[in-house]
């Protein structure tokens, strides 16, 4: 990791290590477009082509069966059932509570105004099958889509040797995914975006991905005939602020558990204390040796910082600049920082809450912005599955209050119909 003193840098320098990596997806693009443009005309038969030569796939039926469900369910132990039906239990738990609720108010006598939420018809849920098996990421996906009250929830993952990794189809199971395809990379996004007469176009596509996927996203986002998307996406975060009584063995193994992720992945260490911080490279060292996915954990540690602060209100102010995916915060009565903290994707506090829990288990989604988007953006919630709609009402005696402002405000703006829209009904 690159050691740092605060302050010793210049604000240029500072902002500096605010950025990260930059990624020019230019390139990617241009070999995503011609995918894109294949499937939008083709459809799923289009789509099939690029899973046959990406993902190897070489069976008859793409679209997952019932009998593919149930042998994943039968294959799998129950120690691993169990794990992720708690996952779901808490997940589930958590996402209850973000139910957005209707309100209506009369903003004055006669006029009433209100605001209803209505489920996104159709999404579509990427789940990864690359460097890693993610079936926390079908949960994090699939069970606020089905909360919210999507009536179709589609998933799409790669196959290898035309199968979906078994936990990700029970996870899909236990969330309520109606349809899961065989299918991964740019060629799903596109399947999912455009769709055809067999596999129906969704509304709007969710979910992490290489920078294929990514750039997919991005494209069909941007394509009037396209759909929406949940958020800009980049490497995965975290960033550690860390007091002189943390235990540097704890800090090490929340920042490899970002680390192994890959190596563009993004660590941050910022403590008040020179031992901890060195501490922490001597745990690094330690326990990235016996570490399966060492190659990229060390990699990403080559890119990662150490940052030494004179107080936590440099500390927090870096933190916030940084706008993390994850913020963990190794501090005594870490409840009590809550406050500084305006810009992170999720938070953990005291050194029992590693955010490991928060992938897997605690309940919060792991479906977070990075790339500073925390600035910006919230991780997924069941209102990302979600519309909100506002309705008015208004009686005659309403209409004459508002009327005049109206009429007023209409001619300001030069917009005589609104004007007229009015005025016709005053005279009735």
């Amino acid at each position: 990791m690159k050691t740092y003193k605060l302050n010793d840098l210049s604000g240029n320098e500072i902002l500096k290590l605010y950025k990260r990596p930059s990624i020019n997806i230019d390139e990617t693009v241009e070999i995503v477009k011609p995918i894109l443009a294949d499937i939008k005309k083709n459809g799923l038969k289009a789509a099939i082509k690029y899973a046959e030569k990406f993902d190897k796939f070489t069976g008859e039926n793409i679209l997952v069966t019932n009998e593919e469900f149930e042998k994943a369910e039968s294959n799998l132990s129950d120690t691993v059932k169990e794990a992720l039906k708690t996952a779901f239990k808490n997940i589930e738990a958590f996402h209850k509570m973000e139910m957005p609720e209707t309100f209506e108010v009369e903003t004055m006598p006669g006029v009433k105004c209100s605001r209803e939420f209505r489920a996104i018809q159709n999404v579509g849920l990427y789940i990864p099958g690359g460097n890693a098996v993610l079936p926390s990421t079908m949960l994090m996906l699939g069970i606020p889509a089905k909360l919210a009250g999507c009536k179709r929830i589609v998933a799409c993952s790669p196959s290898k040797n035309n199968k979906v990794n078994d936990e990700v189809l029970f996870a899909a199971k236990l969330a309520g995914v109606t349809e899961f395809y065989k299918i991964g990379g740019a060629q799903a996004i596109a399947l999912l975006a455009y769709g055809d007469e067999q596999v129906k176009r969704v509304d709007k596509i969710f979910g992490p991905g290489n920078q294929f996927v990514t750039a997919a996203k991005l494209l069909v986002s941007i394509d009037a005939e396209g759909c929406a998307i949940d958020m800009p996406a980049g490497p995965s975060e975290v960033l550690i602020v860390a007091d002189e009584n943390a235990d540097p063995g704890f800090i090490a193994a929340d920042l490899l558990s970002q680390a192994e992720h890959g190596a563009d992945s993004q660590v941050v260490l910022i403590s008040n204390s020179q031992d901890i911080i060195e501490n922490v490279q001597t745990e690094l060292v330690k326990q990235l040796s016996v570490l399966p996915r060492k190659e990229f954990a060390e990699k990403a540690l080559t890119e990662s910082l150490s940052l030494l602060a004179n107080n936590f209100d440099e500390a927090f102010s870096f933190s916030n600049n940084y706008a993390p995916e994850h913020l963990i915060l190794h501090l005594e009565n870490a409840e009590n920082y809550k406050e500084n903290i305006i810009n992170a994707g999720s938070v953990f506090l005291g050194k029992y809450s590693p955010e490991s829990v928060g992938d897997y288990a605690s309940g919060t989604n792991h479906s977070l912005p990075t790339y500073a988007y925390a600035k910006s953006f919230s991780g997924v919630s069941v209102e990302s599955f979600m519309k909100g709609i506002t309705f008015q009402s208004l009686t005659k005696e309403g209409l004459k209050r508002i009327g005049s402002t109206v009429e007023t405000l209409a001619e300001v703006e030069s917009l005589i119909a609104h004007k007229n829209a009015v005025t016709i009904r005053l005279k009735k």
